[in-house]
């Protein structure tokens, strides 16, 4: 029923002038914990990039990565904020999580393997943010 509501103007211009309900706003809690993830990702890689550089580096992979990877963690993490194309780059979160989880996949070291299987989890909230997409709380561009 959501799904149709977004694809129909006219369904949607009327459920965003009805006021929002308790599933629009945990929705909206939803976008803005997954969002506090990777705003303190970015804010983790640009205080102490060698970490990650490390890290990458482990993988035969230039430690220069960093930079983007931060700067699609805060891109990325403020869309979710203002509900801004959530379905898009809820999707490509989920994807970022996925790969991102290979670099901790290490059986012998059980706190990377915590990250690997909370990365998985994320991804599995950012695949549901996908197909719930914004709600009605969010900043519309058109």
């Amino acid at each position: 029923m959501l799904a149709r509501l977004d694809r129909d103007p006219a369904a949607s211009q009327t459920a965003r002038i009805r006021a929002p309900r308790a599933d629009d706003w945990l929705l909206l809690v939803g976008r803005l914990l997954l969002a506090g993830l990777f705003l303190g990702g970015a804010a983790q890689k640009a205080f102490d990039p060698a970490q990650v550089a490390v890290l990458l580096s482990g993988w035969h992979l230039p430690g220069l990565l960093v930079w983007p990877a931060l700067a699609y963690n805060a891109a990325a993490g403020l869309a979710l904020v203002f509900g801004a194309a959530v379905r898009p780059v809820a999707l490509s979160l989920a994807l970022y999580c996925a790969v991102t989880s290979l670099f901790h996949f290490l059986p012998d070291d059980p706190w990377q393997m915590t990250i690997f299987v909370k990365n998985w989890a994320i991804a599995g909230g950012c695949l549901a943010l996908a197909v719930a997409g914004a709600g009605r709380i969010a900043v519309r561009l058109n």
